[in-house]
């Protein structure tokens, strides 16, 4: 496995499901974001949050009360992707879906449209605006399918 690169003042980092193996983590279960200045891990409460600190992350990187000690430390006892920075805010009324793969070869970035429509591609986005009017004023370079990259050195050593 390679070693773990530096991510002090780099995007924020999400924390996958689980480290079994057995169970396959589908989804992210928490969000965590790592402080320019102290570089402590911070739990991020809600998703909203997390994508607002993402979005503005090249600009304005997060910092923290370094007073305060670390909420969660970066180790191998789960597995950890990282998110690229400056990716926009998911458009209102949608909601981005981040899927593992069974074997942890990577992350899938999907949207849920409002009516509950799974899109997984810009031409899917772009039918569904087209054939439902309510949403004709949401830009097509709101969505992004960059997903985050798992960090190699975190995943269960037995994975296939």
């Amino acid at each position: 496995m390679a070693p773990r690169k530096s991510t002090r003042g780099k995007a924020p980092m999400e924390q996958l499901a689980t480290k079994n193996p057995r169970v396959a983590p589908r989804s992210i279960n928490k969000y965590t974001v790592q402080c320019e200045k102290c570089s402590k891990w911070r739990v991020i409460s809600t998703v909203e949050e997390y994508e607002e600190i993402r979005c503005k992350m090249e600009e304005s990187p997060y910092v923290c009360a370094c007073d305060d000690p670390a909420n969660i430390e970066y180790n191998a006892t789960r597995t950890w992707a990282i998110d690229r920075p400056g990716i926009l805010k998911t458009p209102e009324g949608f909601t981005r879906s981040l899927e593992v793969r069974r074997d942890f070869s990577r992350i899938d970035a999907k949207y849920i449209a409002p009516t509950g429509k799974k899109l997984r591609t810009l031409n899917e986005i772009a039918v569904f605006i087209e054939e439902n009017p309510t949403y004709k004023d949401v830009k097509l370079s709101d969505f992004s399918f960059t997903s985050p990259k798992i960090i190699e050195d975190t995943i269960p050593e037995d994975v296939n």
